[in-house]
């Protein structure tokens, strides 16, 4: 398949890259150098990180700034790949998007206040109270911005359904995956927080990796109109 002739094919390949970005951080950030620094339901613990690891701790820091700036290049890129194949849908996956940068922020803004707490002279039983408050508000910053986690992947998903620029089975299954991570949200917020409930998001990430692949190797077809 040629792409000389796709106006597109350059914005597409733009908008891999930086959804490539933004999940390579994620992983990075959230899921392996998170869990060394912020402990869940210890927070003398990590009290003890952030004080002995500072390095780490703001290593994991630059990682969510990373995280933040990716998503919301991410969303503009998409919306500027998608607005003349449907603006409607192109503006709401934007918007979500830039959402999902917002709910992050507020994490990063979290972990940045945390760090500050470690270091600072103030009593010690002082620093373990507002290290749990503040890790907890990260967490559920996360938490709860699932939901537009899940939500930016339905208009993804519409708008290569409806105009078939891209594989048809990759808009259902980015649709598929928005409805398992609302569902695990709204099941985990609902105390169902089980094995279950994580597998629910794995259609999400199938979809997700395909569509950079996609994104990367083919961009978008040509219109055919």
């Amino acid at each position: 398949m040629s792409n000389n002739n796709n106006p597109l094919f350059n914005t597409a390949r733009t908008t891999g890259f930086w959804y490539l970005i933004l999940a390579v951080s994620g992983i990075s950030g959230f899921m392996i150098v998170h869990p060394q620094v912020f402990i869940a339901n210890d927070p003398q613990m990590t009290l003890t990180n952030l004080i002995n690891h500072e390095g780490l701790a703001r290593t994991r820091l630059l990682l969510e700034f990373v995280i933040v700036i990716s998503q919301a290049l991410t969303a503009v890129w998409f919306y500027k790949l998608f607005r003349s194949v449907n603006e409607w849908a192109a503006w709401t996956l934007g918007i979500w998007g830039m959402v999902n940068s917002a709910a992050i922020m507020i994490s990063a803004i979290s972990m940045s206040s945390a760090i500050s707490i470690a270091q600072s002279a103030m009593e010690p039983v002082n620093q373990v109270m507002l290290t749990e408050l503040l890790t907890g508000l990260g967490s559920n910053a996360w938490g709860v911005g699932s939901i537009f986690f899940g939500l930016w992947l339905i208009p993804m998903g519409y708008i290569i359904i409806s105009s078939k620029r891209m594989p048809v089975w990759l808009g259902w299954t980015l649709i598929i995956g928005s409805i398992g991570y609302l569902s695990s949200t709204f099941l985990n917020y609902s105390g169902f927080e089980t094995s279950f409930t994580r597998l629910l998001t794995v259609p999400a990430t199938i979809g997700e990796f395909w569509m950079i692949g996609y994104l990367l190797i083919y961009g978008i077809r040509p219109a055919t109109d």
